[in-house]
């Protein structure tokens, strides 16, 4: 608990700060309160039977390790002699202790190693043993001995959610912790709440003796508001000496006064169902012995002193057990060993690759510049596969060496180069290597505009040169022009000219148009002079059979010359058809520019 109203109080302290800000850091944590915490998340049977605040321990601390965060447990010992009547009323709300009890010297209670508390506290303890977490048994109160490790400056901070930490010495104080959304801290620091504020330790002490907490029921009547006026108009070197000498009686000035802020009134009814008499000294004659007994145990705790063996003993560095954890892990939560690897393992070597990086760091510092392969450790990182963006943050994904039932995992980008720059530098080239390579195999580099229209431009001009060579060819023997009339279904001429001769021969047919096309029979074949067609030209029916004609002089030389044609066949799909030649050709100009389409 603490003290009363003392986290209202410092709200305006309060700090909301990553969990990164842990890295590299050492903190102790008061297990009784974490456990409380994750208990109280869900009390139900089942979350009791699953253990699920034993769950939310191990991913709390898995958290941390992967930061290179070194933790010690702290628990509580006894119950102090002077919480003991605390203690009891809140075991019996109802009861309310006589004045014979009240007489009675208090002494220290030994906690019930046997209830269900204690039961959860145990199996934290084994689960932080095999993750290599030491822990240490306080002898009274666990906040206490956090504060004296973090005053002592033997840890950078404590975990804790009573407030009377910093009443016990404390510097730093992490009141909760979050993994969702990146993960964040809930911190409160002495040196924001004396600057803002202007509480020093003895002036938050004697705010524990006005208020009440842990170890006094406070002064009835007066709220969080007024005790920090009085407090405030001491003074924090004077305010111990003015409390121990005056007691309460300040208390009848305070009551003399008709003025009560809203705040004092309700703190004032809070006070009062503990208290039976209005002044708040049950015992006058007891008053000034009860304020010293409390100055005196926030001053001087019950603790393990700095330098005994218990606390050397947990600044060690211990390794966690990996058989041990899997069998904790199958044990607890019914894990197989290789889910309790794939969540711890990451973790562990993210946390070797950071105290690797603290190693270079300090060399550095020292003005000792070693290359990677002089240090006189071995880096755990092997090489860079490739990069990952987790969360928005920038990651890669590596390889490991000696690092058992682990090959690869994903860790921050700026560790890496913290850690070993020079695994940048090997990955950076392997990429530009393999970019070349895929750059050869790859379709050749796209040209300019200019010269890829230079290259259409001549392709087409070497097709169109080829169909003019392969149709001179075809006509270099003869050439056939003529034409066949659609109005005259009856008679057609045909003209055939043979360059070599410089002659013409005209056929007159006789044509049917069947459909859209035309078959024509040759009946008479005339040589003549290279002139236009006469009128006068003989024309034959081709339905009777050819008149039989004779051989002129030239006879010879038109057999020679004239080509025998028997039919011919003309329709307009035939003018549309190509050559093979020429179909392949077109299919060589389609596929090239489907090359330039896809280029570009």
């Amino acid at each position: 608990m603490g003290v009363k109203n003392l986290w209202d109080i410092l709200e305006s302290c309060k700090k909301t700060l990553p969990l990164h800000h842990l890295q590299n850091k050492r903190v102790c944590i008061d297990l009784s309160c974490w456990i409380v915490q994750l208990h109280n998340v869900n009390k139900s049977h089942c979350a009791m039977k699953e253990k699920l605040y034993l769950r939310g321990l191990f991913h709390r601390v898995r958290a941390l390790i992967a930061l290179n965060c070194s933790v010690i447990f702290v628990t509580d010992g006894a119950i102090p002699a002077i919480k003991s009547s605390t203690y009891r009323r809140r075991l019996n709300p109802g009861n309310v202790l006589t004045q014979d009890e009240a007489a009675i010297k208090p002494s220290s209670i030994r906690r019930n190693t046997g209830s269900e508390f204690s039961r959860m506290i145990k199996e934290a303890k084994v689960l932080g043993n095999a993750l290599g977490i030491p822990c240490l048994d306080g002898i009274e109160e666990g906040e206490a001995q956090c504060a004296l490790l973090n005053s002592e400056s033997f840890c950078d901070g404590c975990f804790t959610s009573d407030s009377d930490a910093f009443l016990f010495g404390a510097r730093t104080v992490y009141r909760d912790m979050c993994l969702g959304d990146g993960g964040y801290l809930v911190c409160y620091e002495m040196d924001d709440i004396e600057r803002k504020l202007g509480l020093g330790r003895n002036s938050l002490i004697t705010l524990a003796v006005i208020l009440g907490g842990d170890y006094s029921e406070g002064v009835y009547g007066i709220g969080r508001e007024s005790a920090c006026q009085i407090v405030k108009s001491i003074g924090d070197k004077a305010v111990l000496q003015w409390i121990a000498s005056e007691g309460f009686s300040f208390v009848k000035k305070k009551k003399g006064s008709k003025k009560q802020t809203e705040d004092d009134k309700c703190n004032g009814k809070e006070n009062a169902a503990e208290h039976k008499n209005p002044d708040g000294s049950k015992y006058p004659s007891q008053m000034k012995s009860q304020v010293l007994q409390v100055l005196d145990a926030y001053l001087r705790p019950k603790c393990h002193s700095a330098d005994s063996n218990a606390v050397q003993r947990i600044l060690a560095l211990y390794p966690y057990s990996r058989s041990q954890l899997q069998h904790i892990c199958t044990e607890t939560f019914g894990w197989p060993p290789d889910k309790t690897d794939e969540y711890i393992l990451p973790k562990i070597a993210e946390r070797e690759l950071r105290r690797f990086a603290n190693l270079r760091s300090t060399a550095s510092q020292l003005g000792v510049q070693l290359p990677l392969t002089e240090m006189p450790i071995k880096c755990p990182l092997s090489r860079i596969i490739k990069p990952r963006k987790v969360q928005g943050v920038d990651c890669f994904e590596v390889s490991w060496e000696e690092m058992d039932g682990l090959e690869t995992s994903i860790v921050p980008a700026d560790l890496v180069e913290r850690a070993c720059p020079e695994r940048i530098l090997e990955f950076q080239e392997r990429r530009a290597q393999g970019k070349k390579r895929n750059n050869a195999r790859s379709r050749p580099r796209k040209l300019e505009k200019t010269q890829l229209l230079g290259q259409i431009d001549q392709k087409l001009q070497d097709l169109l040169l080829e169909i003019d060579r392969e149709t001179s060819t075809t006509n270099d023997t003869t050439s056939l022009c003529g034409s066949v009339s659609e109005d005259d279904d009856d008679i057609a001429q045909i003209q055939l000219v043979d360059p070599g001769i410089q002659s013409h021969y005209t056929w007159n047919s006789n044509c049917v148009k069947k459909g859209g096309d035309f078959t024509c029979g040759i009946t008479s074949c005339q040589e003549s002079s290279i002139s236009p067609v006469s009128s006068e030209d003989e024309v034959i029916d081709l339905t009777s059979p050819p008149p039989l004609q004779h051989a002129s002089g030239n006879s010879k030389h038109l057999e020679d010359n004239v080509q025998c044609i028997d039919l011919i066949e003309l329709s307009d799909s035939d003018n549309d058809m190509f050559s093979p030649e020429h179909a392949r050709r077109a299919r060589e100009l389609r596929m090239f520019i489907a090359g330039i389409k896809n280029t570009y």
